[in-house]
């Protein structure tokens, strides 16, 4: 295995890490609502939104990382990603009241945020000509911390208490943290993607993407951190009927949100043969009929709509990833992926103080699940507006696409 594929395998890692570190409250609250109600109280919106400065830092500090990466690094950034978080977490599981419980978490959405404009620019230049292919993959990664949050932290809150199930994965960080620092001498990756030529995209057809790209952050980070974030309260309320079925709920979770981690790895392969308009239609179509059904069932039929909706939400978003990687050169990839992820994840901030707030207010989730439906809609009006060329699939199309800068006349 050479440098930059040994690199892609701790990224994938990372991806991991990142989605089950912002999940573990989600399940983790049931828990603690049980085992500790004298110190953290006993209503779930409340600690809920103690996650809020994790979500809100997670999508302000991916803004600077573009710049941060040109100055120390991309590898040293990834380094401070798994130790940062890690430690944060281990803080968090020792926390002595809410507030502190907070402050823990919000540092781990602040290292957290390295990841995403890191991680995935480092991803694309390490990925040579099947970029789908390894989105794809890694998107299935990302995807597998989400469907094993609920599970683990359901298990090692039930088995040991609330406080393992955010200790565990800290040590795990910090442990792949050193061995990432041990190999991370030069940044691989990047020197791979400087060996190949990035063609000439007409300028307009990047705006158009470009505006895509940002319009369908701010609504993709709402629908699915809100989507993931709600499920466990979903299955508990509609399904399994008590916060004490703690295995029960984050198994049938992590069911649901598996069906996403193989439409990812499935997208991934079909982005590569296929232009990216045509396999974002279908995905985006799902989800406004979707939510709304989701928002009224009650019982065993959330199963599947849920499952269905996991696979549209979490397969769109390999999609997103790989837009920016066909239409944007690597000198500008890591800026962008900053600036897309900070709009992003100040939607997906706006998730948790969210459902915290209309639970309270409704006391149940239909109302949030018809918001993220109305985003859903959004995302229709995206996937029609994203240009559908045949170039992507053939780059040296694109010079015949772009106009020939006109010559001067000579004087005569």
């Amino acid at each position: 295995m050479d440098a930059a594929k040994r690199q892609i395998v701790f990224i994938n890692a990372a991806h991991v890490l990142t989605h089950y570190g912002l999940l573990v409250l989600a399940t983790a609250v049931l828990a603690i609502m049980l085992q500790e109600p004298a110190m953290f109280g006993a209503d779930y919106g409340p600690i809920l939104a103690l996650g809020t400065g994790m979500f809100v830092l997670y999508g302000l500090c991916s803004l600077p990382m573009g710049w941060l990466a040109e100055r120390v690094g991309r590898p040293a950034l990834l380094t401070a990603f798994f130790v940062g978080t890690g430690a944060a977490f281990v803080a968090a599981g020792l926390a002595p009241g809410p507030w502190a419980l907070a402050a823990a978490l919000a540092v781990a959405g602040a290292f957290s945020a390295i990841y995403h404009p890191i991680g995935t620019a480092m991803l694309v230049d390490a990925a040579g000509e099947r970029v789908g292919r390894a989105m794809g993959v890694n998107g299935a990664f990302g995807n597998l911390g989400v469907a094993s949050a609920p599970v683990v932290t359901a298990f090692l809150a039930a088995s040991l208490g609330w406080r393992w199930a955010f200790i565990v994965p800290g040590v795990v960080s910090i442990a792949i943290g050193l061995l990432w620092w041990r190999e991370a001498s030069a940044d691989t990756a990047k020197a791979k993607a400087a060996s190949r030529p990035f063609p000439p995209i007409p300028p307009e057809v990047v705006r158009r993407a470009v505006i895509v790209v940002l319009a369908l952050a701010a609504v993709s980070g709402l629908v699915f951190n809100g989507f993931t974030l709600l499920l466990p309260k979903l299955v508990e309320e509609r399904l399994a009927g008590s916060p004490e079925l703690l295995p029960v709920i984050g198994a049938l979770a992590f069911a649901v949100t598996l069906c996403g981690g193989l439409t990812q790895f499935t997208v991934g392969r079909m982005i590569d043969s296929r232009t990216l308009k045509t396999v974002f239609m279908p995905l985006a179509l799902v989800q406004l009929p979707g939510l709304a059904a989701l928002s009224v069932l009650e019982g065993w039929m959330i199963l599947p709509v849920a499952a269905l909706l996991a696979a549209s939400i979490f397969g769109q978003v390999t999609v997103n990833e790989t837009m920016t990687a066909r239409y944007v050169a690597p000198a500008l990839r890591a800026k962008l992926y900053s600036v897309r992820f900070f709009v992003g994840f100040l939607g997906a901030a706006v998730a948790n103080p969210l459902i915290a707030w209309l639970h309270g207010a409704t006391g149940g989730l239909g109302a949030v699940i018809a918001v993220l439906a109305v985003a859903g809609a959004v995302t229709i009006g995206c996937a029609l507006f994203f240009p559908n060329r045949r170039e992507e699939l053939r780059p040296e199309l694109w010079a015949q696409a772009t106009p020939a800068p006109a010559r001067p006349v000579a004087a005569e």
